[in-house]
């Protein structure tokens, strides 16, 4: 297809090209990740005016070290993080060292788990190879299913377009002693962009939701796609949830007593990007609705999706908007399993980048991270939100970078009530390397 550029557009003040069809001007790095460096843990901030009034004596969220760092190598990045009844799951991407067959820098998914005492088990490989899709925005995941049953991503090239690849999965009944055969997710063939997959545990295996660009090769749009992996790592039963998408920004997927809730960004075809759910009840998906109305008018991809999180029929969902030229990080309650959504609550602190996660806590708040910008670089903040427009103070958790490289936080909760954070801290002008952090996060009434 024959496109030229047109003017850019701003998101978080900086400037990004589009396509005259209203596709991104993509050019994410596809390289180890390597930034400025920094952690520093502060106090909390001050509360932000007009997210309702605090509870009283509630602190901020704090950050604390965990006993022994995450086993992971120099250079890594990309964590991704899933709650288990004692602890915790967490997934990475790191460079091996070598050089592949293809003649490119080998590249190592691994993972580990992390017990309720803070101890990790000895790390694990899920796939090492130079043929990987490295991206700081596409990054690989693990999931927990009861019973010792696991599953897991990761993003291989099928072609030689810059975003020509497939999403690989695989599957563990014993804990991750074993793991399946790696097979595609999709069953299409087609040379194109596959990925943003979001897990949710089903009776006969794992959900999986994925962003398909199998309609794209031939000028179509991005579309959202489901299926199941079996507990034996076999995929099946693949829907179409909708025929058109935003192209590059995350999903999510909660469980809830009803069903399963998936939140992504929708496109339309005036070009309005907001945050849509869409529900699968009694075995049968829903139509997609948006979540709330921001009307963001986007004709480029922010590569910014939200998240969700579910306990009973209660959910939350968190997102990032520019809509009228205002970036604003947002949350959304369903009372009812996400088929309604109350009014949004906005909890940033005026300059927020997104790249949010969301957890609903065991009391019915719920807890969100985003990044902000600050100063010259730019800072990890969490906050505290309830479902009546309450909100805590801001607690500063990290100084990070606004830059790629910085990557997504992401977070669970256990069901002991713990909650894990990680999150990549870019390499500074010493060693030039990447590192994955993670630490408890406390917030009133949760455990240390």
């Amino acid at each position: 297809m024959n496109r030229r550029r047109v003017n850019g557009y701003r998101v978080n003040g900086r400037r990004v090209n589009a396509w005259a069809d209203g596709t991104a001007a993509r050019s994410w790095a596809i390289a180890p990740l390597r930034m400025f460096s920094g952690i520093v843990l502060v106090g909390s901030m001050a509360v932000l005016p007009g997210c309702g009034e605090s509870p009283p004596d509630v602190a901020g969220p704090t950050l604390h070290p965990l006993s022994s760092p995450l086993p992971s190598a120099a250079g890594a990045g990309m964590p991704f993080v899933a709650g288990t009844p004692d602890g915790f799951l967490v997934s990475w991407t790191e460079p091996t060292g070598r050089v592949g067959e293809n003649g490119n820098q080998e590249f190592a998914v691994r993972w580990a788990a992390l017990d309720g005492e803070g101890n990790w088990s000895e790390p694990g490989t899920l796939a090492a190879s130079d043929d990987f899709f490295v991206n700081w925005a596409d990054f690989p995941s693990i999931a927990y299913g009861g019973d010792g049953r696991m599953a897991a991503h990761w993003l291989a090239r099928s072609g030689e377009g810059t975003f020509d690849y497939d999403v690989v999965v695989s599957a563990s009944t014993n804990g991750g002693a074993s793991w399946s055969e790696p097979r595609i997710l999709h069953a299409d063939g087609v040379r194109a962009e596959h990925g943003f997959v979001s897990f949710f545990p089903q009776a006969d295996g794992f959900g999986a939701v994925w962003l398909d660009g199998r309609e794209m090769p031939g000028g179509g749009p991005m579309t959202l796609r489901a299926g199941l992996v079996e507990w034996d790592g076999t995929p099946r039963d693949q829907h179409l949830l909708d025929p058109r998408i935003c192209e590059c920004c995350q999903t999510g997927a909660a469980l809830t007593d009803e069903g399963v809730v998936v939140v992504y960004r929708g496109r339309s075809a005036g070009e309005i990007r907001d945050i849509h759910a869409v529900r699968q009840v009694n075995g049968r998906w829903e139509a997609p609705s948006p979540i709330h109305a921001d009307g963001w008018n986007i004709a480029a991809c922010p590569v910014n999706g939200p998240a969700v999180s579910a306990r009973g029929r209660d959910v939350v969902a968190g997102w990032f908007t520019g809509a009228d030229d205002v970036s604003r990080v947002r949350v959304a309650f369903s009372g009812d399993a996400g088929a309604t959504w109350s009014e949004p609550v906005q909890v940033d602190d005026g300059a927020p980048m997104g790249r949010v996660d969301v957890e609903l806590l065991p009391d019915g708040s719920a807890l969100v991270v985003w990044l902000e910008a600050g100063g010259d670089n730019a800072v990890l903040l969490a906050r505290r939100v309830w479902a009546d427009g309450r909100s805590g103070p801001t607690g500063t958790l990290a100084g990070t970078s606004g830059a790629r490289a910085s990557g997504f936080p992401r977070m669970a909760v256990s069901e002991a009530g713990r909650i894990l954070l990680a999150w990549t801290e870019p390499g500074g002008a010493g060693d030039g390397e990447s590192a994955v952090r993670a630490g408890w996060l406390e917030v009133e009434g949760t455990q240390r």
